[in-house]
C-alpha cells in the first residue's frame, strides 16, 4: 500500500506539476520558492534531475561533489534548467513518470509544494506517504538533508493522522504542514498551533 502511495506522490510531484505549470506565465516561473535561493523554475529543474538520476548515478554524483548535497543539487539544477520555462517543462513531461532513481519521498512532497504554493495551487497527497515522509525527516540529521535537530524537543501531532512524534511542547497541524515546517518551509499562521510552534516554524 505504501509503495503504491509513494508512486502516486511521484506522479503528483512530476506529472501533476507538469499539468499545473502548463499555463503559468514567465513571471510565475521566476517567483521565489519556499526552498531558499531557488525559484519555481529552479525547483522544477531539480525535479527533472531527480527523476533522471539512477542510484549509481546519485552515488557517483555525490562523490564528485565532495559529498556536499548542496553542491550536488546546484549542479543538477544547472544541468536540467532549460533555456526557457517551456523547455524545462518539456523535460519534466518526458521524465515525470520515471521511478529509476533512489527513493526521495520527502523531496517529492516538499518540492511539489515548493512549486505550487508560490503559485497558489493546491494539491493533496496520500496521507500515509506524507506521514512516512515526516517520520523519515525527523530521524535524519540535517547533515544528510533531514530535520532531526530542528524537530528535537517538540512533540509533533498530526491532526489528520494518529501518528504523534517526539516529546516536548506540542505542535499540532496537518501532517503536510508539519512536514513543511520541519523542512524549514514557511507556513501560514493558521496551519500549526500549540506551545511548541514558535520554536519550529518560519511563518509566511
Amino acid at each position: 500500500m505504501l509503495a503504491n502511495s509513494i508512486t502516486v506522490v511521484r506522479i503528483h510531484a512530476g506529472v501533476a506539476a507538469e499539468k499545473d505549470l502548463a499555463h503559468v506565465d514567465a513571471r510565475g516561473w521566476e517567483l521565489p520558492s519556499p526552498c531558499a535561493g531557488w525559484t519555481v523554475h529552479d525547483v522544477v529543474a531539480h525535479l527533472v534531475d531527480g527523476a533522471r538520476t539512477t542510484r549509481p548515478g546519485f552515488l557517483a554524483g555525490l562523490a564528485a561533489a565532495g559529498f556536499d548535497f548542496d553542491r550536488l543539487n546546484a549542479r543538477g539544477v544547472a544541468r536540467e534548467r532549460g533555456a526557457s520555462p517551456r523547455d524545462t517543462l518539456d523535460r519534466l513531461r518526458r521524465v515525470a513518470a520515471r521511478t529509476s532513481g533512489p527513493p526521495r519521498l520527502v523531496e517529492e512532497v516538499v518540492h511539489g509544494e515548493d512549486v505550487r504554493r508560490p503559485l497558489g495551487i493546491a494539491r493533496s497527497y496520500p496521507l500515509e506517504a506524507v506521514v512516512r515522509a515526516l517520520r523519515l525527516q525527523v530521524r535524519t540529521p540535517v547533515s544528510f538533508g533531514g530535520a532531526k535537530e530542528p524537530a528535537a524537543g517538540v512533540r509533533l501531532v498530526a491532526v489528520d493522522a494518529d501518528a504523534p512524534i517526539g516529546e516536548g511542547p506540542e505542535v499540532a497541524g496537518t501532517a503536510l504542514a508539519l512536514l513543511l515546517a520541519v523542512c524549514g518551509r514557511p507556513v501560514a499562521d493558521d496551519e500549526l498551533h500549540g506551545p511548541g510552534r514558535a520554536t519550529l516554524v518560519r511563518v509566511s
